[in-house]
């Protein structure tokens, strides 16, 4: 006699119920992972029309709701070089700057730093390259010569107790000078960890990883700074920043750098799509049980402002899939 299969009611997926997913084994991924979204600065830094002051404003505060824990606010550079981020202070003076929530910002010299301490910065970040050719373009300076403007900023950060992240370009490839070495990008993270910086965070700049370069790369990181000190900052031209971001996590890295609505993306990368977007990393992460303390509504919330405002598509599958829904 057949048996009958007992057909199961197909529900309906709730955001809210994402928080709750958990798996039997994660294997030895983190409990919590710390997310720094980069959308109001990486994410914007590029766009060609002047996206106005308070639209920036209300996006970090919608950012600051969503409970996402670190926030890049903006870049202190030169307006010359940077026409999209001249309104730095105002911006980092207009946010509401809400308990427990950073709000770095990003510079390039002591001039920059000075800056943003008068405008009210309480952490910086700094960059370096692992590509010489990268460094020339982008810093017009060569990778020794932008470890002397490093350690000019460390210096005065140190004098006024203010904590300096950094940032290393080209780590799985560079436009320029094709494959790096992950010798290279140890020697580069092993510099700056050295002199002063507290966490350093590993850009894949065009996006050409994939899952195995990671884990090479990675491997010769960790051989020379803790894994507590890296963060993996995912770029997803290849449709790969998931899947790497997922590598560093089995390999212990806790702290993921993204933007919402995967804004951003290389100007030197022919074709890139921007950053991994927050949405999809939260949803990722919550489908492993991983905790980030992020709501996953408010940041859709956000990301469905700011593409408004940029009047664009968002680049979050998630933000597309919940709005078929």
């Amino acid at each position: 006699m057949a048996t009958t299969r007992k057909m199961i009611p197909r529900k309906r997926l709730r955001l809210a119920s994402l928080q709750a997913i958990s798996t039997s084994s994660v294997g030895t991924f983190p409990k919590q992972v710390k997310i720094v979204e980069v959308g109001p600065r990486d994410g914007l830094q590029n766009e060609k029309n002047i996206i106005p002051t308070p639209v920036k404003i209300k996006l970090i505060d919608m950012l600051s709701e969503a409970r996402l824990p670190v926030i890049e606010a903006t870049s202190f550079v030169s307006p010359k070089w940077v026409p999209q981020m001249a309104d730095h202070a105002e911006v980092l003076k207009g946010i509401q700057k809400f308990p427990g929530i950073s709000y770095p910002v990003l510079i390039p010299n002591v001039k920059g730093f000075q800056a943003a301490v008068a405008a009210g910065a309480k952490e910086v970040s700094l960059f370096g390259a692992a590509s010489e050719l990268f460094s020339k373009k982008n810093s017009n300076c060569s990778i020794e010569e932008s470890f002397q403007r490093c350690d000019q900023i460390l210096k005065a950060a140190q004098a006024a107790s203010i904590p300096v992240r950094g940032y290393v370009s080209c780590v799985l490839g560079c436009p320029y000078e094709g494959k790096i070495s992950p010798a290279k990008v140890a020697e580069v993270t092993k510099k700056l960890y050295s002199m002063g910086c507290y966490e350093i965070s590993l850009g894949d700049t065009i996006g050409v990883g994939t899952p195995g370069i990671m884990k090479d790369m990675l491997s010769a990181v960790m051989y020379e700074v803790p894994v507590a000190a890296l963060a993996v900052h995912c770029h997803d031209t290849y449709g790969q920043a998931l899947a790497n971001t997922l590598m560093a996590l089995q390999m212990g890295v806790s702290v993921v750098d993204s933007s919402v609505a995967g804004l951003g993306g290389c100007p030197y990368a022919r074709g890139a799509s921007g950053n991994l977007a927050t949405e999809d990393l939260v949803y990722m992460l919550a489908g492993l049980g991983i905790h980030t303390g992020v709501n996953l509504q408010k940041l859709l919330e956000a990301g469905t402002f700011i593409c408004q405002a940029l009047n664009r598509k968002t680049g979050s599958k998630v933000a597309q899939a919940t709005c078929k829904l």
